[in-house]
């Protein structure tokens, strides 16, 4: 039998985008190309991989094992090259990181200018994705490592914990929220919070802070993906939100004044690396860990796992 890595790859490819077009130009080939090579593995191994009567394409049954076994033997030979690298002492290559974007926009830029600096052999993508992305994506092998918020209670991922950040209260100026400073988790219990929309994993640790249910405003319903967008909305129409640690280190010493603490135990928000068990490049993971540590206020790295909220 005669099967090669090439082709492997060009069956992930189709499983990933369902379509041949998009596949073959994922893989830098023409779909004349990529067609005959797909049509020559089945033919040596006698099965039907994708169905293509159906619009989009999706794997057969058998397709879905062997497409399930061709990610382990790409995932295997990617692990060669990673071993021998491992021992030159170079670091040159890329990281495909994905990060969610309650995190995104404070805790880049602490670290990336060094890291870049740093490693310029290193070729970094980075995309903002949500939790349930990042954890499909880091099972499908389409990204290295997820930058995001844990536990995830997910068997074949790893999480390396690298700081804990508290969650505050940030309301408007004159919100009787700002005059108490030190609150109890039942003082959020107001209709007038703004959330983060539905799948932002923020948003349920948020609702997870509390025993009891939040209410919510029942003349408007608003709900945003930016946590920025929630900030303007406190600052201009009133009310409360809550932000990350991050979000809050960045205000001036003005908006300082509309920000409050819970009391101990106070809520914590851990923040960790993630990626697969066999993952091919956790040379390239430590020296990521290694730069984010370095760079990042050393308040957030003193906190200890305590009230952690959980994401779901």
């Amino acid at each position: 039998m005669n099967i090669s890595l090439t082709q492997l790859e060009y069956i992930l490819a189709i499983d990933t985008y369902r379509h041949f077009a998009k596949a073959a130009d994922a893989c830098l080939v023409t779909q004349p190309t990529l067609s005959m090579q797909l049509k020559k593995l089945e033919e040596e191994l006698k099965i039907e991989i994708f169905d293509r009567s159906k619009q989009p394409i999706i794997p057969t049954d058998a397709g879905k094992k062997l497409i399930e076994q061709a990610r382990i033997i790409l995932r295997e030979a990617r692990q060669l090259e990673q071993i021998a690298k491992h021992y030159d002492d170079s670091f040159e290559g890329s990281l495909t990181i994905g990060i969610i974007p309650t995190l995104a926009p404070y805790l880049l830029p602490y670290f990336l200018g060094d890291f870049l600096k740093k490693y310029k052999q290193i070729k970094l993508v980075i995309q903002e994705l949500t939790t349930d992305e990042i954890i499909f994506k880091l099972n499908k092998d389409e990204i290295d490592v997820g930058i995001l918020a844990t536990p995830l209670h997910e068997n074949n991922l790893i999480e390396e914990p690298l700081f804990y950040e508290e969650i505050k209260v940030y309301a408007h100026y004159n919100h009787p929220l700002t005059k108490k400073k030190m609150l109890d988790h039942d003082d959020i219990l107001r209709n007038d919070i703004w959330m983060l929309s539905q799948g932002n994993c923020f948003r349920s640790q948020v609702i997870n802070i509390c025993a009891n249910p939040i209410k919510m405003n029942d003349q408007l319903k608003y709900e945003s993906g930016s946590i920025e967008t929630l900030k303007k909305m406190v600052e201009m129409e009133g009310g409360f939100t809550l932000l990350p640690e991050l979000a809050v280190l960045e205000l001036s010493a003005k908006k300082l004044n509309q920000v409050a603490e819970f009391k101990k135990p106070k809520p914590l928000r851990e923040v960790s690396l993630v990626y697969a068990r066999s993952v091919a490049k956790k040379k390239f993971i430590d020296v990521l860990k290694k730069q984010i540590i370095a760079n990042i206020p050393e308040d957030l790295l003193n906190k200890k796992r305590g009230s952690v909220v959980e994401w779901k």
